[in-house]
């Protein structure tokens, strides 16, 4: 006897389709999985025995053979035990569902039959639906993140008992009274892990008005910053506030985020809806290569991907080993991880915002002496310090801002908040969404090619003043590219269509890093 039963498995950050294709025949009892199962799915065959006894089936004795296919293609994990169950009931004529190949079946089991979640069901689902599978039989406690697909029929069960048939019924079985039904299960909207408490509002950061100015560019054109200055400046407080003036992800990107969250099983148990607010991730320095892009034998997201569409924040840069730091290059170009290994080629979405922080120098006050505090640091050991951080890795930095200690800060009675930032945000953004809206871009930093050349030319004088800059500081390409999309930003906030001297030379002014040590007066 031949059945066949539809499950998934997550291959990245998307769903694949695997067909459980079940073989009953005479011999010896015994059952098999073949097709590439890693070691969780082999252990299915006592899990799936246990359940199948323990609801009150018959488990066949009989030589069983369970093909997982496509066969050249890995899987792992927990999620075919349900579809193996049930393929095994199905074709021993235990249980008759119609249509069974138009189902979808997602689930781990434990011994006695419970069914449990399993991560990576929305990329599951998502794909599922668009190869014309629209009905889901799987585990309660994924339901809710299953239903954020629509026009797809949701059947929860808690249990492989649910499913029992009585042996002496002929019709099919009736799953109606299992159908989902998201309104009467309320999904308040998912947040990401942001480490950063709601209260928190620019309008406690007094002073550093420059420094907002270019968080609000560095949020508004989605573009790489970093804050160097002396310990106690701030610049933790600074960048931990980013999230409040970042616009919330539309609905794609939400999709795309909550798809990462799914499949690296983050997304919170009594929490439902697609992630709304933009992701924060603020690893350690200790963080390894694998743990910031993602790996394993079969890789899951890393750090960069999880902070996909939002911030990865890197507090004291230079800590971080050189090795780990050098990784982000490729994500930081490219907008997504690739990870090879010998069967198959992983492709992770990593299009972020990085904000970063380091002193100026190991002991922190280089540029900044002041009578109680002295800078003890020599030329090579600041050069030392700095070199940690690679001239490629810098270039794809596009705001390098001092942040200097603040003076007389009794005297800033209203602070700049959070609401008066976003506000300038919102409106850039505006304008960047309009003018992409039949582009595969969203933002300024993303431009290139083609659409570089269309969208940041300047006016003949601020040419020149690029022009004259790039030769006086021995900028890269790269970091002249940067300059361009930051000054269209600059122009963006400003309301103004085409890009002058000034939004140039304020766009320069944030490549602090690129003066030599030697000659700079303070960073």
């Amino acid at each position: 006897m031949y059945g066949k039963i539809n499950s998934a498995c997550v291959y990245g950050v998307d769903g694949r389709i695997i067909h459980v294709e079940v073989d009953i025949s005479n011999g010896i009892p015994h059952m098999s999985i073949v097709g590439l199962p890693d070691s969780a799915i082999r252990e299915s065959i006592d899990r799936v025995r246990a359940a199948i006894k323990n609801c009150g089936f018959s488990f066949p004795l009989a030589r069983i053979t369970v093909n997982l296919a496509p066969a050249d293609l890995r899987k792992e994990g927990s999620a075919f035990d349900l579809a193996i169950a049930l393929g095994i009931l199905t074709t021993s004529e235990q249980l008759r569902i119609d249509s069974v190949d138009q189902f979808l079946m997602i689930g781990e089991l434990s011994l006695n039959g419970e069914v449990r979640p399993v991560p990576g069901v929305l990329s599951m689902i998502e794909h599922a639906k668009r190869c014309g599978i629209r009905q889901v039989i799987i585990a309660a406690d994924n339901a809710l993140e299953a239903s954020m697909i629509e026009d797809m029929d949701i059947y929860a069960i808690h249990h492989l008992r649910e499913l029992y048939q009585d042996p002496q019924s002929t019709g099919s079985l009736d799953l109606t009274n299992l159908l989902y039904h998201p309104a009467s299960h309320p999904a308040p909207t998912l947040f990401a892990n942001t480490n950063n408490a709601i209260l928190e509002d620019y309008s406690d950061v007094i002073g550093h008005h420059q420094i907002k100015r270019a968080l609000i560019i560095a949020a508004a054109g989605m573009h790489n910053i970093l804050l160097v200055g002396p310990p106690g400046t701030g610049k933790t407080m600074l960048i931990r506030r980013l999230p409040t003036i970042l616009p919330p992800l539309l609905e794609n990107e939400a999709l795309e985020v909550t798809k990462i969250y799914s499949v690296a099983g983050k997304l919170s148990d009594d929490h439902g809806g697609l992630i709304r607010k933009r992701p924060f991730r603020a690893p350690h320095h200790t963080i390894s290569a694998g743990g910031l892009i993602g790996g394993g034998s079969i890789p899951k997201p890393g750090e960069v991907s999880l902070a996909h569409k939002g911030v990865l924040f890197l507090d004291e840069l230079p800590e971080f080993t050189r090795n780990v730091l050098e990784v982000l290059r490729q994500p930081l170009e490219e907008r997504a991880v690739t990870i090879s290994r010998t069967r198959a080629v992983y492709k992770y979405p990593s299009h972020l915002l990085l904000a970063a922080s380091m002193n100026p120098c190991p002991c922190g006050y280089w540029g900044a002496e002041t009578s109680r505090q002295r800078c003890t640091c020599s030329l090579n050991k600041i050069t030392a310090y700095r070199s940690r951080i690679s001239g490629p890795l810098l270039d794809r930095i596009d705001l390098q801002v001092e942040v200097p200690r603040v003076l007389n800060h009794r005297q800033d009675e209203n602070p700049m908040s959070s609401a008066q930032m976003l506000e300038q945000v919102l409106a850039a953004q505006a304008v960047q969404l309009h003018r992409y809206r039949n582009l595969p871009i969203a933002w300024n930093s993303e431009l290139s090619g083609s659409y570089f050349r269309k969208y940041t030319k300047p006016t003949r004088e601020a040419d020149q003043l690029l022009e004259h800059t790039y030769e006086a500081l021995g900028l890269s390409l790269r970091a002249n590219d940067r300059i361009l999309k930051l000054a269209r930003t600059i122009a963006d906030l400003e309301g103004k269509e085409q890009i002058d001297v000034a939004h140039i030379a304020e766009a320069i002014q944030y490549r602090n890093l690129d003066r030599n040590i030697e000659g700079a007066a303070s960073i």
